[in-house]
C-alpha cells in the first residue's frame, strides 16, 4: 500500500500560478501510474493529468491542455502538478492517486490509494 499526501494549494488570482506536490510512501514509487484529480462542490470528481511509469507518458484533460503540466522526481518519490494561467473554473479540492493496474486513464474508481486533497481557489 502506498499514502499519499499532498500540498501546494492556496488563494491564488486568476492568471496566476500554483505547483501542487504529491508525496508517497509506503510502497516503491516505480510501480504506481500517477494521476491529478479535482472536484468543485456539488461535481463530481473528474480527471485533470496522469502520468505513466516507467515512460512518464503523460495525458491531459482537455480543459486543462497547454496551462498544467505533471512530472515526477522518483529520487523523491514526488509527483508535481504546475497550474499556470489558472481561471476561476479551475477552483476544486485537488487530490493526487495512485494505481497499480488502470484499464482507465481518467475514472476515479480504477485507481489504488488517494490523498487527503489540498485547496485550490481563483479568484476573478
Amino acid at each position: 500500500q502506498v499514502q499519499l499526501v499532498e500540498s501546494g494549494g492556496g488563494t491564488v488570482q486568476a492568471g496566476g500560478s500554483l505547483r501542487l506536490s504529491c508525496a508517497a510512501s509506503g510502497r516503491t514509487f516505480s510501480s504506481y501510474h500517477m494521476g491529478w484529480f479535482r472536484q468543485a462542490p456539488g461535481k463530481e470528481r473528474e480527471f485533470v493529468a496522469v502520468i505513466r511509469r516507467s515512460t512518464d507518458l503523460t495525458i491531459y484533460a482537455d480543459s486543462v491542455k497547454g496551462r498544467f503540466t505533471i512530472s515526477r522526481d522518483s529520487a523523491k518519490n514526488t509527483v508535481y502538478l504546475q497550474m499556470n494561467s489558472l481561471k476561476p473554473e479551475d477552483t476544486a479540492v485537488y487530490y493526487c492517486a495512485a494505481g497499480l493496474v488502470l484499464r482507465s486513464w481518467v475514472l476515479p474508481s480504477e485507481y489504488d490509494a488517494w490523498g487527503q486533497g489540498t485547496q485550490v481557489t481563483v479568484s476573478s
